[in-house]
């Protein structure tokens, strides 16, 4: 399990806890080290949309679930979703073990690529995480 305030540099970020990394023409997308000890053991993740479906930022794509909440999840950018890890149906402690990597959640075209450049980035990201500290 990564470190809580563990920020990727080759990531950017939304305020709720997404990432999103452009991988050749697709962008994956995942939560944040930070969301997933928030969450504490994941139980469950709900994806409302299917491959070909567009979704816009910010719009719901799912839910996630564990023993603590359950929360909403966000897309980070507009795109066709292009896949959705198919392990995390039935394996949804991959987020837990590594957010990072094996627990990406969907792949997106992204049909506005400049949306990328209006998340937070690692230093920013970073920032606010340090910021909601108590």
């Amino acid at each position: 399990m990564s470190s809580a305030t563990e920020v990727k540099s080759d990531r950017q970020y939304t305020k709720e806890h997404e990432w999103a990394r452009k991988s050749g023409a697709e962008v994956l997308v995942g939560i944040s080290a930070f969301a997933v000890d928030q969450l504490g053991d994941i139980t469950l993740v709900n994806v409302d949309v299917k491959e070909g479906d567009e979704v816009k930022a910010h719009q719901v794509f799912g839910t996630i679930e564990s023993v603590k909440t359950l929360s909403d999840l966000y897309a980070p950018i507009s795109g066709k979703i292009l896949r959705i890890n198919p392990q995390l149906i039935e394996h949804p402690e991959l987020i837990n073990e590594d957010p990072w990597e094996k627990g990406w959640m969907l792949a997106i075209a992204p049909s506005a690529p400049s949306e990328l450049d209006g998340l937070l980035d690692a230093k920013a990201y970073a920032g606010q995480l340090e910021s909601s500290e108590h």
